[in-house]
């Protein structure tokens, strides 16, 4: 009986001693949840977590919102660490409307916005009092129409976020509907033409060479997308191995893949 009682206290010895190794090993993973918005998006970020768990013991939780107004909410309340959708020029909206601060800790991509239509092959066949459906969303409204500008159908007033109240000039006669960005594509079956967001797009399975116009890396600076998170955490270390996870040929092939040639590599 003795010796009976001497193994069990020395199988409970061990198994206790297991149990707190393995709860050792578990709690030194940590878990990030990661904000992106779209499918395609939430597959390469799954992808990212992958090499995050395997190398840093990181374990990434996407969170697959539906539009752009999410996102920047949760990461606000904390429902969120970082989020992966917006460019800069959308962020510096966000962050002068909702009295944020959230900051870009690394690029990711560039997405051009461009004019698509299904009924026009080109620019010059737009006519007089067309309907272009644009993006509703203060930085998406200001995009397109400074697109539309460049393109040559219009002019606007030096307002900071100019909406379409402030075209000064419009030569055609457009008429502007304003949708929500996550509608645009699906605008064309009504509208002349749409300005579309390069994820939406893809969705839509709109290919960036069938489009009427389209900005350029070039010029499109403050419209690269980047990885945020609040200002207080910009130097978490964490964070900044799950940028530099992203930041990878793997990654660039995975956009060549989910966004078929609509999206560029920023970094």
């Amino acid at each position: 009986m003795k010796k009976t009682g001497r193994l069990l206290a020395a199988l409970g010895i061990t198994l206790g001693l297991a149990l707190t190794l393995a709860g050792c090993g578990k709690s030194s993973n940590k878990t990030v949840k990661v904000g992106v918005v779209g499918d395609q998006d939430a597959a390469i970020w799954k992808a990212v977590g992958k090499e995050t768990e395997k190398k840093d013991h990181i374990t990434l939780k996407i969170v697959n919102f539906t539009d752009y107004t999410q996102p920047n909410a949760a990461l606000s309340d904390h429902s969120v660490d970082i989020n992966a959708f917006q460019s800069l020029n959308f962020q510096d909206a966000w962050n002068k409307a909702h009295h944020t601060n959230i900051v870009a800790i690394g690029n990711t991509y560039f997405q051009p916005l461009a004019l698509y239509s299904n009924k026009l092959k080109k620019l010059s066949e737009i006519k007089r009092g067309a309907q272009i459906a644009i993006p509703n969303d203060a930085a998406n409204e200001t995009r397109a129409l400074v697109l539309l500008k460049r393109a040559g159908f219009i002019k606007l007033n030096k307002a900071s976020l100019p909406t379409t109240k402030d075209v000064t000039e419009n030569r055609l006669g457009l008429k502007f509907t304003t949708v929500d960005a996550a509608q645009t594509a699906r605008s064309l079956s009504s509208a002349d033409a749409a300005v579309v967001n390069g994820n939406y797009a893809s969705a839509a399975k709109l290919s960036l060479k069938d489009a009427l116009y389209a900005e350029h890396l070039k010029t499109g600076g403050q419209y690269i997308n980047v990885v945020s998170t609040l200002k207080k955490d910009k130097n978490n270390a964490t964070y900044k191995k799950i940028v530099k996870a992203y930041q990878t040929e793997a990654t660039k092939q995975n956009l060549k893949k989910y966004y078929k040639g609509n999206t560029l590599p920023a970094w």
